[in-house]
């Protein structure tokens, strides 16, 4: 019987022993032509049906001779209508409707009654096994059955591998209940969790990016076991995602494995992958995919990422699709605070979120970027409250991520500051929410400003003053300073305070090279003066014999190790310092002079104008500070200008 060969023709299935055919089994679509007595060695269910069938032949035949009248009309095959009507009375029909696994179930189960070899795999061996536990084809009816085959195959080669147990579990969507009654759900479950957990993720092209193998000349992608799980139905992926953090699996592992389920089934969720799938069927409607959704961020784990910037622009996208898709707000806020956990990771591309409410009339949500940064801010004090000592390290990490996320803030300043829609507020309110300490300079935040008040000519010159207060003009480089006191949006108020400041920087420096380049020459002997002291008479007294042989172990220890060379370039730097520093006074006493011109003039307005309402031009545009003329030649001016606390009006919004 294992030479049997079978064929099928068009919905019919044929078992060519040359023998004619006495059973009829109906399974879906297709009709199998059968014989008794295979299926009966084997199957206790078929014996039972073609016994009974056998005990009412009335019926049977009854039922036959109108199957095979409308068998002949559908397949117009002769040969086949002469066989069914000379068997006609020797024939059994049995119907099985509902059938795990459908036709191809059956098929297998026919060729292992035939003693056909049947090739088992990860795919089939599920079906094959909910059929032959529907056809009773257990080892208390024959030996070496059917079940305990299946059963062997399943224990001892799916679940040993977890890409086959996920392709088991794949094939067990259709098959339930039964596939639950007989465990092979939960078996393939428990395996894929315990693999998982035990599996080295360097083995499966961890984080998220794909490997690349070369072979023959030809690129090769390596794919993981997460492709494979994202082939799975949501029921039994929550299923699935909750058995591993049972387990207390790796968070990176947990958080993978839902962000390849996320980009196959949501589109839209990864800026990289938004091709339409070429079917319309398999894109899941718009209340599916937020039913994925919600599953996917209650499922998120707490914990920060990995360093690497792929999840944090993932967690954005779901951002993105929760707004689309109306989400839930406790969904949104438990992403937000998530992302607020690793903001410091974030890039400029990722903070531009649109704005898809209708209520809000700016171009991107703000308000978002608000919170989160909020939930970042929170995180830090949470994280500050409860070191302990000898958390050095930690400390200095926490204040790289926040200088990380001033400069990021910053940026995105600059980027909606252009939104003609954005209100004073708004850019005030996200301005002054960072730290002062989040800015080493602020550069970004002068640019910011200026690009708004470019981009809203229209606002009041007391919002301007607002806009301009949040600025630090002691943070300012002097680059930004030039620019800004040649910059005809700010108010006039801040272009006072943004000289005065650059006066004092200039001053500064200025100082501190002069007293650098005074100190140099004191310090090291020239090559000049221990030639002289080389020369000097030796009959001079100890007194003065003595420097020589101090002087004398410098110049010895500079020619050792190359000094004539250091010597000369020590002074060429030092030329070059005395001609940069002359060119720095130049220009300080060029600001002295504009500057006492100022005092001048305002001095006249203040005689010849009128006193009311404020003090004159100091009360007019809010300084306080004494006006006093720069002298780079004194340096009790310039300790007194470090000592000095910066005026009242350089500090207004704060």
């Amino acid at each position: 019987m294992a030479a049997d060969k079978s064929t099928s023709k068009g919905q019919a299935w044929f078992c060519t022993t040359g023998l004619p055919s006495d059973v009829v089994v109906e399974v879906d679509d297709m009709t199998f032509h059968l014989h008794k007595f295979p299926l009966m060695s084997k199957s206790k269910k078929l014996h039972d049906l073609i016994t009974q069938q056998e005990a009412n032949p009335s019926t049977s035949t009854a039922r036959l001779q109108k199957k095979s009248s409308a068998t002949a009309e559908e397949q117009q095959d002769d040969e086949i209508e002469e066989e069914e009507e000379e068997n006609e009375e020797s024939y059994c029909h049995i119907s099985l409707p509902v059938f795990p696994g459908g036709s191809d179930a059956f098929e297998a189960a026919a060729k292992f009654c035939y003693g056909v070899k049947i090739d088992l795999s990860s795919s089939n061996v599920a079906p094959i096994r909910c059929a032959a536990e529907v056809l009773e084809m257990t080892e208390d009816y024959a030996l070496d059955n059917l079940v305990s085959r299946t059963e062997r195959f399943i224990s001892q080669s799916v679940l040993k591998n977890i890409k086959d147990s996920i392709r088991a579990l794949k094939s067990c969507e259709k098959l339930i209940p039964l596939a639950e009654t007989l465990g092979i759900v939960e078996r393939c479950i428990d395996s894929i969790a315990v693999r998982a957990s035990s599996a080295d993720p360097t083995l499966f092209g961890w984080p998220v990016n794909e490997r690349v193998e070369i072979s023959g000349g030809r690129r090769k992608t390596t794919s993981s076991w997460f492709e494979e799980l994202a082939l799975l139905s949501l029921p039994l992926f929550k299923r699935l995602i909750f058995a591993i953090k049972a387990r207390d699996l790796s968070p990176e592992v947990i958080e993978n494995c839902l962000i390849h389920y996320a980009k196959k089934y949501i589109p839209g969720v990864s800026r990289s992958n938004r091709k339409a799938s070429s079917s319309s069927s398999s894109v899941p409607t718009e209340s599916e995919q937020r039913e994925l959704l919600e599953t996917i961020i209650a499922n998120l784990p707490a914990q920060k990422s990995s360093s690497s910037s792929t999840a944090t622009r993932f967690l954005f996208g779901l951002l993105r699709t929760a707004n689309i898709l109306n989400a839930s707000e406790g969904c949104k806020a438990a992403l937000e605070r998530k992302i607020g956990s690793q903001l410091e990771q974030a890039t400029l591309d990722d903070l531009l979120i649109p704005s898809y409410s209708y209520l809000n009339e700016t171009l991107y949500d703000v308000q978002c970027v608000e919170r989160i940064l909020g939930y970042f801010l929170d995180g830090l004090e949470e994280r500050s409250a409860g070191r302990i000592e000898g958390e050095e390290e930690n400390s200095s990490v926490r204040s790289a991520a926040l200088m990380l996320v001033g400069k990021l803030i910053d940026g995105y300043l600059s980027e909606i500051a252009s939104d003609a829609n954005l209100k004073p507020e708004k850019f005030l309110e996200l301005a002054v929410a960072l730290p002062e300490h989040a800015r080493l300079f602020d550069d970004g935040l002068y640019r910011a400003v200026d690009v708004y008040l470019k981009a809203h000519p229209w606002i009041s010159e007391a919002d301007r003053e607002k806009i301009c207060g949040i600025m630090d003009c002691q943070k300012l480089t002097l680059e930004a300073c030039t620019h800004a006191a040649q910059n005809e949006r700010l108010p006039l108020r801040a272009v006072v305070q943004v000289l005065f400041f650059e006066q004092l920087q200039l001053r500064q420096a200025i100082a501190g090279t002069l007293i650098a380049a005074d100190m140099a020459p004191e310090d090291l002997p020239r090559p000049s003066n221990l030639r002289g002291t080389e020369e000097q008479d030796e009959a001079s007294d100890a007194a003065e014999a003595a420097p020589a042989v101090v002087a004398e172990a410098p110049r010895q220890q500079a020619e050792a190790s190359g000094g004539g060379a250091t010597w000369r370039a020590a002074v060429r730097e030092n030329q070059v310092l005395r001609l940069d520093m002359d060119s720095m006074r130049s220009r300080v006493q060029e600001l002295e002079r504009e500057c006492s011109t100022m005092k001048k003039v305002i001095e006249k307005i203040d005689k010849v104008g009128p006193r009311t309402g404020g003090g004159g031009w100091r009360g007019k545009f809010g300084c306080k500070f004494k006006t006093q003329v720069c002298d780079s030649h004194e340096r009790t001016v310039v300790e007194a200008g470090k000592g000095r606390k910066p005026p009242p009006s350089s500090s207004v919004g704060r």
